[in-house]
């Protein structure tokens, strides 16, 4: 099993990047991909959890040990697979996650895509009280674009998350007033808009 990679970040796109070490390409899923953007052509260190299937062999990257810890968490709870595990750690918000579960906020946990009433419960369940050891906010990526590439790019990512299109309409307006925002930053403040 892999722990972590170190190797030249070649390519992003809206759900993954690749990370290529020793001639080879690894394509892996991450929550915020253009948060990666800054770094294109350096080498970077990704930790990753491989998940094997009959029909498929993924790898999942995240920025930190404590991202990682997080999302063994989520898939660990029945109803969570690695996609919305995904979804809910690119809100960027693990503390305000935390603190859901610990107080039982169903409301707060349905707002992620793929989580419906009864996950939330299950999630309350199986993860209350056992994220003392997982720091609250894992370190974020530079990103140098801006303007309305980083918006699209933005909306791209979230779509491929698992966000409808109908709800990020309705934030794109307020989303297009900020100006000089990251790829990252944007999806960040659509998280948070949609966690109203």
């Amino acid at each position: 099993m892999y722990d972590y990679f170190n190797g030249k970040l070649t390519k992003i796109s809206p759900t993954s990047i690749v990370v290529e070490t020793h001639s080879i390409g690894y394509l892996i899923n991450v929550a915020n991909p253009y948060a990666w953007s800054s770094l294109m052509n350096t080498t970077v260190k990704i930790y990753v959890h491989q998940v094997i299937r009959e029909d498929a062999h993924t790898l999942f990257g995240f920025v930190s040990e404590a991202e990682k810890a997080l999302f063994l968490r989520l898939i660990s709870v029945s109803g969570i697979g690695p996609k919305s595990a995904l979804a809910i750690i690119a809100a960027s918000d693990n503390e305000g996650l935390i603190q859901a579960i610990d107080h039982s906020d169903i409301t707060y946990l349905t707002k992620f895509p793929g989580v419906g009433k009864k996950t939330a419960m299950q999630m309350i369940l199986d993860l209350e009280g056992k994220f003392e050891k997982i720091g609250a906010d894992a370190p974020s990526l530079g990103d140098t674009r801006h303007n309305n590439i980083a918006l699209d790019e933005a909306i791209e990512a979230l779509v491929a998350l698992g966000y409808k299109a109908t709800e990020l309409t309705k934030i794109k307006k307020t989303l297009e007033t900020k100006t000089d925002l990251t790829s990252e930053a944007y999806i960040k403040q659509a998280l948070k808009l949609m966690m109203k």
